[in-house]
This record gives C-alpha cells, sequence and structure tokens, in this order.
C-alpha cells in the first residue's frame, strides 16, 4: 500500500489568504470522503502510515504546516489557531463536507481547536494521537526545546533503540532543516508552552464523536494526560495503545489502526 500512495500521491499548493500559500499532499479516490492527516513537530513523513492506511477508501489530505520542511510561514502566522483557521477555511473554501480529521501530536491541538471553531459544519470525525494542547494540572508536557535529538527519542518511543538516528549520518542540509522545523514549532507553540490555557475548558462544547488514542510508553505527553483530554469531550472514547510512544501508528500501526478502523466503523474498541 505504501508504495502505491508514494505513485498516486499528488501534491498542490492553494491559498486560503494572498500571503499564506498551504502545500497539500493528497491520496486516495479523488471522489472519496475527506480525511485531513495533521503532523506534529516531526513533520509531514511522520503521519504517512495513517495516511497509506486510510487512502484505501478515502480522499487523505496531508499538509505540511506553513514552516515546516522549507515551505513559507507569513510573519504573522504564530499560533495553533492560525492553523486551525487555515485549514478550516481551506474545507469551506472547496465546500468539504462530513471530513475526518486525525491529528498526531502538535496535529491533534490543530484538529481540536478546529472542531471547537467548526461547529459540526465540516467536521463529523475527530481522531487525536497523542495529542499536545491542553493544560492538565500534575501532567506536565516534557519541554522539548531543552532536549537533544537523541533524548527526544528516549521519551518518545517505547524502544528508542529501533528508531534511533546516528547524528553522524545527518547531512549539513538535514541538520539545518531540522533547526528551521524547530524553531517553527517554537514560533506556534512555545509561548505558552504546548498549550493553549483556556482549551481545556471549551472541549465540551465539540458534539462530533472523538477518538483520543494514546501510546502507553509516552513521556513526552502521558496517558493520564491522554485520559483528561479525553474527559473533557463531550463524546470522546479513550484507547491505549501497549508497547508504544507519542508514535504509536509508528510503534505499532496494526494495533493504532485497529482501533481507529473500529471508530470509523462505529463499532466498540476495547479502552486501556
Amino acid at each position: 500500500m505504501a508504495d502505491t500512495e508514494i505513485r498516486t500521491a499528488r501534491t498542490r499548493i492553494v491559498r486560503t489568504r494572498p500571503d499564506l500559500p498551504l502545500t497539500l499532499t493528497e491520496s486516495g479516490p479523488e471522489d472519496g470522503p475527506v480525511a485531513l492527516v495533521l503532523h506534529g513537530g516531526g513533520g509531514p513523513a511522520t503521519v504517512q502510515g495513517i495516511a497509506a492506511h486510510l487512502a484505501a477508501r478515502m480522499r487523505v489530505v496531508v499538509p505540511t504546516h506553513p514552516g515546516w520542511n522549507g515551505t513559507e510561514r507569513p510573519g504573522w502566522f504564530t499560533g495553533v489557531d492560525d492553523l486551525a483557521l487555515a485549514y478550516l477555511h481551506w474545507l469551506r473554501d472547496e465546500d468539504h463536507r462530513d471530513v475526518l480529521v486525525v491529528g498526531s501530536s502538535l496535529g491533534g491541538w490543530t484538529a481540536a481547536e478546529m472542531a471547537l471553531r467548526d461547529d459540526g459544519d465540516r467536521i463529523t470525525r475527530l481522531v487525536l494521537v497523542n495529542s499536545a494542547g491542553v493544560d492538565v494540572p500534575g501532567e506536565p508536557i516534557r519541554d522539548v526545546f531543552a532536549l537533544d535529538p537523541r533524548e527526544i527519542g528516549a521519551y518518545s518511543f517505547h524502544d528508542p533503540a529501533r528508531f534511533a538516528v546516528n547524528p553522524a549520518t545527518l547531512t549539513e542540509e538535514q541538520i539545518t532543516a531540522q533547526k528551521a522545523d524547530m524553531a517553527t514549532l517554537r514560533a506556534l507553540c512555545g509561548d505558552p508552552y504546548m498549550h493553549d490555557p483556556k482549551l481545556l475548558n471549551r472541549l465540551g462544547r465539540i458534539r462530533i464523536p472523538a477518538l483520543v488514542l494514546w501510546g502507553e510508553s509516552d513521556r513526552v505527553v502521558t496517558p493520564a494526560y491522554g485520559r483528561a483530554f479525553a474527559a473533557a469531550f463531550a463524546d470522546a472514547r479513550f484507547v491505549s495503545v501497549p508497547e508504544a510512544g507519542h508514535l504509536p501508528h509508528i510503534e505499532r500501526p496494526a494495533a493504532t489502526f485497529g482501533a481507529l478502523d473500529a471508530y470509523l466503523a462505529g463499532t466498540a474498541v476495547a479502552t486501556g
């Protein structure tokens, strides 16, 4: 499936404002229902597994958030609310309805902000995967800006050795790109750090059913944080993924996609 997606993926640039280009990579049937898949700080490559899984039955759209992978980010674009509004405006501009939004980490925060502002108009299903974005007392989000890449991996994965990258193998271009992406992350959610102080108390206004998926071994945003996040929604189910960290769709794709498929089919899924 992944090889098919590489061959059939198509990329285009749209503008919701004259100074805001959005890079969208699409796969799957062009006439299928839309799934918007939003990446976290690691960039769009981190959600390609989700996109490939959904593309068998949906028109999957993976944006590159402005400022990632060398894309343009206007100077005024400085918050997750800007991300959320940009993608909502795109949905409205192209009149997409009955949309599934799946977000990982920063992408999950963005998805929640979108659903809060959408009021059930465009988005009908919501999936958050180890999402940031709220303030949970006693469960602080680990400060990734204070960590080097090795430390980030150690806190993010259940089995860090499987995904370790030798810094000596990185080119100067790759190192520069990583630093630029991290600078963009800091610009969007560095202050206040990785959350909107008002979001948790507002999530109850979201009426669509949500699935909150969480890797049990995540030490960036803990499962306890995830449970509090899910509990704040009017209608959300929390599902934990064993032997997985911050990116369960990468470490344990079968378990993650099983829970996702059950949610999309409207069947019960085991909670953790």
